[in-house]
């Protein structure tokens, strides 16, 4: 009986100590950003981006590689936060549409070129972010869609 009461009373300790931490990590955020954009900047306005690319690259890309980021709700609970920031900065820094007018050409189509290289593997939408935003998922006619864009847009690049 003693043993138990030792254990529950470490236990409790334990948790306070649990909660205490949390609570005081969500006093240290990094900051959650949508940069200012110019429009003359974006992939709209340098390439030729029919509706339903825009419908595809808005519910499954634009989060991430743009600078219009939905920001969810979990993204202001630490440490689900420091991984969705750290995760968006990270895009961003690869390729973000928003700013696609001040990628020169041979960037452009290199960007072109991988993005249709991955989603034809699978890799994007990245699968730690489709189970929380479930119509992000591309199919089979979306990855047409952007790898017919992307090989339309090269052919022009050149």
């Amino acid at each position: 009986m003693e043993r138990s009461r030792i254990v529950w009373k470490a236990l409790r300790w334990l948790l306070l100590i649990g909660i205490a931490l949390f609570v005081i990590v969500q006093f240290y955020r990094p900051a959650k950003t949508n940069p200012p954009s110019d429009p003359s900047q974006a992939v709209e306005a340098h390439t030729q981006v029919d509706p339903k690319l825009a419908a595809v690259l808005e519910r499954s890309c634009m989060d991430c590689h743009s600078n219009k980021t939905r920001w969810p709700w979990y993204s202001n609970v630490a440490p689900v936060s420091w991984f969705v920031i750290d995760h968006v900065d990270h895009a961003r820094s690869h390729l973000n549409f928003s700013e696609w007018g001040s990628y020169d050409k041979t960037r452009q189509s290199q960007l072109l070129n991988q993005s249709c290289a991955e989603v034809k593997a699978g890799a994007m939408p990245l699968s730690s972010y489709t189970p929380l935003h479930p119509g992000s998922k591309l199919t089979m006619d979306d990855v047409s869609v952007i790898c017919e864009w992307a090989s339309r847009e090269n052919q022009r690049l050149r």
